[in-house]
C-alpha cells in the first residue's frame, strides 16, 4: 500500500461525519486525532493495519479542542477552550489502554478572556514526565503537572503580551525538564515584536522575555534542535522562519517564506514546515 493510498484510507474513515480536524498526535504504535467542534470523537488508528477506533467522546456543547499530544508512552493530554466561567474540565488526560478511567481532578481555574491557541498543535509540551500548557488571551500562563502525580497542578505567570483575546502563548517547546521557549504574539499585528518570546530556565516557574523588540513578530510554533543542548531553536509564523543559535537570546530571519504555521526536526539536520495546502522540507548544515 502506498503513502496516499494510506493517507486517503484514514481520512475516509475519520470523514464520514464531515468532522475538522487540527490536530494529529502519535504514540510508537498509534496516531490520535480530535476533532475540534462537539461532540468531540478522540480517535485512535493502528499505524500498521490503520484500523480506526473512538477512545472517547466529549459531548460538552463549550468544546473546541485546540491541541492533542501523545507520549512515548501512550499518554495523552488534549486541551480545549473553558466555558465562559473559566471551567468545563478544558483539560483531557487519558491512557490509551483504559481511557475511560480517567482520574478526577483539580484543573486550573481560567481567568475570564483566558483559552488556548489551535496555532499549530504545540500549546502543549511532554518531557521526562512533565506536562505544560500554555494559554493566551487575557493571561498568558503556564499549567504544569508530573505524570507521577496529575492531580496536582500548578499555574505560573509570564510577563507575555497579553490582555486581548488574540494575544499570548501559541507555542511551547521544552529541551528537557528544565530548559524551555515560548513563542507568540499577537494574530491580528503580526508585524509587533514585543514580548512575545520567552524562556525558563526552571521548568516553567519564572520566564524571561528574549529579543523584545528584535524579532520577526508573531510566531506560531517552536522547535529546539535536538543534539544542541538547547542552544538552537527554530520558530516560524505567518510570515517568515527565524533561527536563534544562542538558546533564544537573538533571532535572526532566515526565511520570507509566508503561509506556514507549523514545524518539526526529522533529525538534528532536517527540518519539515506546513502551511497552507503545502509541506516545505528545510536542510541544515550539520550542528557542530
Amino acid at each position: 500500500m502506498s503513502l496516499k493510498d494510506s493517507a486517503d484510507k484514514v481520512q475516509t474513515r475519520l470523514s464520514e461525519k464531515k468532522l475538522e480536524f487540527r490536530t494529529l498526535a502519535q504514540s510508537p504504535e498509534y496516531f490520535y486525532a480530535v476533532n475540534i467542534l462537539s461532540p468531540a470523537y478522540f480517535y485512535k488508528i493502528n499505524k500498521k493495519t490503520l484500523k480506526t477506533s473512538i477512545l472517547l467522546t466529549d459531548n460538552k456543547k463549550t468544546a473546541f479542542f485546540d491541541a492533542f499530544v501523545f507520549d512515548r508512552y501512550d499518554r495523552g493530554v488534549a486541551v480545549s477552550d473553558p466555558n465562559e466561567k473559566g471551567r468545563g474540565n478544558p483539560i483531557i488526560i487519558l491512557k490509551s489502554v483504559n481511557p475511560h478511567n480517567q482520574a478526577k481532578t483539580n484543573f486550573p481555574t481560567y481567568f475570564p478572556g483566558e483559552a488556548h491557541f489551535a496555532a499549530s498543535n504545540t500549546n502543549i509540551a511532554v518531557k521526562s514526565g512533565k506536562v505544560w500548557i500554555a494559554t493566551g488571551g487575557t493571561h498568558a500562563r503556564i499549567f504544569k503537572f508530573s505524570w507521577s502525580n496529575p492531580l496536582k497542578w500548578e499555574a505560573f505567570e509570564t510577563p507575555f503580551v497579553q490582555g486581548t483575546s488574540s494575544t499570548g502563548i501559541y507555542s511551547i517547546d521544552f529541551y528537557d525538564k528544565n530548559f524551555g521557549v515560548a513563542v507568540g504574539g499577537d494574530y491580528t499585528k503580526q508585524a509587533e515584536n514585543i514580548n512575545n518570546i520567552a524562556t525558563t530556565h526552571d521548568g516553567g516557574k519564572t520566564w524571561q522575555i528574549q529579543a523584545s523588540g528584535k524579532n520577526g513578530g508573531y510566531k506560531t510554533c517552536v522547535k529546539f534542535r535536538p543534539n544542541s543542548k538547547g542552544k538552537d531553536i527554530i520558530a516560524v509564523g505567518d510570515q517568515n522562519i527565524e533561527f536563534s543559535a544562542d538558546y533564544g537570546k537573538t533571532w535572526k530571519t532566515i526565511s520570507e517564506e509566508k503561509g506556514l504555521y507549523v514545524c518539526d526536526w526529522i533529525d538534528e539536520n532536517t527540518l519539515v514546515f506546513a502551511g497552507k495546502d503545502r509541506i516545505v522540507k528545510m536542510n541544515f548544515l550539520p550542528n557542530k
